[in-house]
């Protein structure tokens, strides 16, 4: 499928959004639409798969005949159901029940059955709690099929979910069925649920030019940034991960450029945005064993994979990327104070968390890798806590680059916001600045980064370009003789300087002036004395 047509899918469902949901609101929507079009796909691969593993017996139906295929192979083969659902979790890892399958749910939705409701709710718990080797529990908690805002009575429940299912389905008729174009789809309609979201769309969206960016310079080699980019990841980690189009973007770099992802890492608080991300993975293609989201609170810490039982096996991770809630208020106390990832460096203040994300992600890096994290601007020069975390971190020579965006990129805030990139094994001694905030298309609500914006970026980072008005190369002595402040503008101002005025030049133009008045004022006086009129 062309970009074209992905785009065009992707504005064909939002309509179908946009006029199915009604008075209801637009995140709720979201969960619903999103999670039909997860089933949509795992239902297509799954019947592909089993169309390939089946062979010759796979049934093959007339168009009247509106069983699907696998109900058909089931109801004959009852014996070696249990064999073929064996070699199915072996080849794609999860087992979808012909009852459960897209085809069965849109035919009872087109005969507006009154199964439907019933239907999809057992698939529901189906895939949640059986059809994956490794447990997808919860991954449709929050999506309630009998909920009010679906309809008052259970009929009226039926018959809207009958209209939605119905709609998607002709929706997604005309277009190419690959795992490629519904992952652009299903990011689509995360990006146009967050443009209605307001600050709510700070829980699950980055905006993709911001993503690209991130993703570009994380995906350099970060010994000869200038000459290549990494052929490999062993381990990605966001830690704040949203939907996970952050670290999706990732790996899509790594693979145009020819390479390979291990297995990627993300971890998120807030449960609905947690699911989405699930579903985000397995829509782009990605098995299920290939990543791990977790869902917990990064700042306490609870994931297993991430406590160093033993610090000799500490886990590093080769790229990490985040876009941790701003400023957000948190409760430090004694036992964090000691935690490994806060105890060299000290802990951040109660009224904004900025840091301790950072030193969080910080701690996992592995010294080859490459950390970019987008923070609002006070992290650059705040004082107290703040000033000293900044201070070391700069001292130690781990801060590579500076990076400020415009203002107005994100749905959640209007506040400009800095891209940090930090490095354990830094080649260079000095601190790269880039002044984007000038750089930017206006938009009616929201401003943007076009084509050229995003890689005159990457490529002023990538060959540590200097240029005037908007990038330098800063000495840690400079950094130091201010203070250890980052402040973008006191090392790369955007305002034009202010032409040089020779008053000597000045004072002689204007003499000339009044000699040239002078002469056409006697010339003036001479025509009217020869008129007659001198004196009036």
């Amino acid at each position: 499928m062309t970009q074209k047509e992905q785009q065009q899918l992707g504005q064909t469902l939002w309509k179908i959004a946009d006029d199915l949901r009604g008075s209801m609101n637009a995140d709720d929507f979201r969960d619903y639409m999103l999670s039909f079009l997860f089933l949509r796909y795992l239902s297509h691969n799954y019947s592909e798969s089993a169309k390939k593993e089946l062979g010759s017996d796979y049934p093959i139906l007339s168009e009247e005949d509106k069983r699907t295929p696998l109900s058909v192979w089931y109801e004959s083969n009852e014996e070696d159901i249990p064999d073929f659902e064996k070699q199915m979790r072996k080849k794609i890892h999860y087992v979808i029940k012909p009852e459960h399958l897209w085809s069965n749910i849109t035919e009872l939705a087109r005969t507006h059955s009154g199964d439907l409701l019933v239907t999809l709710e057992n698939g529901f718990r189906y895939i949640e709690n059986e059809s994956f080797d490794n447990s997808f529990q919860g991954l449709f908690s929050e999506i309630n099929l009998n909920s009010e805002k679906l309809g008052k009575t259970p009929t009226e429940r039926n018959k809207k979910l009958c209209s939605i299912i119905q709609k998607i389905a002709e929706g997604i008729a005309d277009f190419s069925t690959d795992s490629d174009a519904l992952g652009d789809a299903y990011e689509y309609l995360i990006g146009q649920f967050a443009a209605g979201s307001g600050k709510k769309a700070g829980e699950f969206y980055t905006p993709q030019q911001i993503s690209t960016i991130l993703s570009e310079i994380v995906a350099l080699d970060s010994q000869e940034p200038a000459t290549g980019k990494k052929q490999k990841l062993d381990k990605v980690l966001d830690f704040a991960c949203g939907s996970g189009s952050l670290l999706l973007n990732v790996r899509k770099r790594i693979k145009e450029n020819g390479g390979t992802v291990g297995k990627i890492y993300g971890q998120e608080n807030n449960i609905t945005t947690y699911n989405l991300a699930r579903m985000n993975m397995l829509l782009h293609g990605m098995k299920d064993t290939e990543f791990e989201i977790f869902h917990g609170d990064t700042l306490i810490n609870q994931w297993d994979v991430l406590n160093e039982v033993n610090p000799a096996k500490k886990t590093e991770f080769d790229a990490i990327v985040a876009n941790p809630p701003f400023s957000l208020r948190w409760e430090p106390n004694d036992t964090l104070a000691e935690d490994f990832r806060f105890k060299s460096h000290g802990l951040a203040p109660k009224s904004a968390a900025d840091f301790s994300f950072l030193l969080h992600g910080f701690h996992f890096l592995s010294k080859e890798g490459t950390m970019a994290i987008i923070l609002p601007h006070g992290v650059l020069f705040r004082g107290g806590a703040e000033e000293r975390i900044r201070t070391k971190l700069l001292q130690d020579n781990h801060i590579d680059a500076v990076i400020g965006l415009p203002s107005n990129l994100f749905y959640s805030t209007g506040i400009p916001v800095c891209i940090l990139v930090l490095k354990k094994c830094k080649k260079q001694d000095d601190v790269l600045f880039i002044n984007a905030a000038d750089h930017f298309e206006k938009g009616k609500r929201q401003n943007s980064l076009n084509e050229k914006h995003i890689q005159d970026i990457i490529e002023t980072y990538k060959f540590r370009k200097e240029k005037d008005r908007y990038s330098r190369k800063v000495s840690m002595k400079e950094i130091e003789q201010n203070g250890f402040n980052l402040n973008i503008s006191r090392y790369v101002s955007t305002s034009q300087e202010e032409e040089q005025i020779d008053l000597r030049a000045v004072h002689a133009k204007l003499a000339q002036l009044d000699k040239k008045i002078e002469a056409a004022q006697k010339a003036h006086n001479e025509f009217l004395r020869e008129l007659g009129l001198a004196g009036i």
